[in-house]
């Protein structure tokens, strides 16, 4: 008999390889852990990988997908919300800083409570600030918003968010909190309609109600509130009894006031008496 050849009725070799993941549910994937960093500001690959349901070679996968669509900043073993190189000139000013970590924790808190309550397909606005400023990181995602600013850092940490308009008003712009005033900005406003307008303030009184330092801004903010459907104050507690030269709008025109909860009982006893409702996160 003739010798048979080793490959005749030889098996094909078969090698296991991982399959790619499938396009939709990496999309799924991401949303969630993006919400989650909208949230917390910060997220963990083993979190994050027992709250997926998958493999921690998949959440660094994604983590550093999102990193190069510049939508995180990648850390060791985790990842977190992104610093704006908007700021990067005013990085080593003390009195800019000092003002974005004066209740930083207590501002993202609130922050985070604010954006809750966007519905989708709402028309939003923000006034310039700090509080503001958390709002917006933590806006949900695909939800069809459109954003009404006249602050040029809160547009530019928005230009990454393709799934949210972003509308900037016309204006002076006012280099110390990078925001546009002026009757440009004031008749830009002119026909729309704002169904939640979010305001921040150097100080809150429930006589004298919410104000600011500069009477530009004032006027700017004001207008934001005659065209606005529901107006939601937010402010820590460091801002309540403060009475700035100039008024926004009475206590009694907000509908909700989102603090934190080292605002008293007695602190927030006569805005809940004007009919707000009070919120403390």
């Amino acid at each position: 008999m003739g010798r048979r050849s080793k490959s005749a009725n030889a098996s094909p070799i078969t090698m296991d390889v991982p399959a790619e993941p499938s396009p939709g549910k990496q999309q799924v994937r991401l949303t969630a852990i993006l919400e989650k960093l909208r949230q917390s500001g910060t997220v963990t690959v083993e979190v994050l990988s027992a709250e997926l349901g998958t493999s921690v070679v998949t959440v660094r996968r994604d983590l550093d997908q999102l990193e190069r669509d510049g939508l995180l900043q990648r850390t060791h073993g985790g990842a977190v919300s992104i610093e704006p190189l908007f700021y990067e000139p005013f990085k080593n000013d003390r009195s800019f800083q000092a003002h974005l970590e004066k209740f930083a924790e207590e501002k993202r808190r609130i922050g985070r409570a604010a954006a809750a309550l966007i519905q989708k397909g709402q028309t939003i606005a923000l006034t310039p600030g700090t509080t503001t400023l958390e709002i917006i990181r933590g806006l949900p995602l695909n939800q069809d918003i459109t954003v009404v600013t006249n602050t040029v850092n809160i547009a530019m940490e928005l230009s990454k968010r393709k799934d949210i308009n972003v509308f900037v008003t016309g204006g002076h712009l006012r280099g110390d909190w990078f925001s546009l005033v002026g009757p440009t900005a004031i008749q830009s406003l002119q026909p729309m309609l704002i169904h939640t307008l979010f305001v921040g303030a150097n100080g809150i009184d429930s006589k004298w109600g919410a104000s600011c330092f500069n009477s530009d801004e004032a006027d700017l903010n004001s207008a934001m509130v005659r065209h606005s459907r529901r107006r939601i104050a937010v402010a820590d507690h460091s801002k309540f009894g403060i009475v700035a030269g100039w008024r926004i709008c009475e206590a009694s025109e907000f509908d909700i006031l989102i603090t934190d909860t080292d605002a008293t009982d007695e602190t927030i006893a006569p805005f809940q008496q004007k009919g707000l409702e009070v919120l403390r996160v």
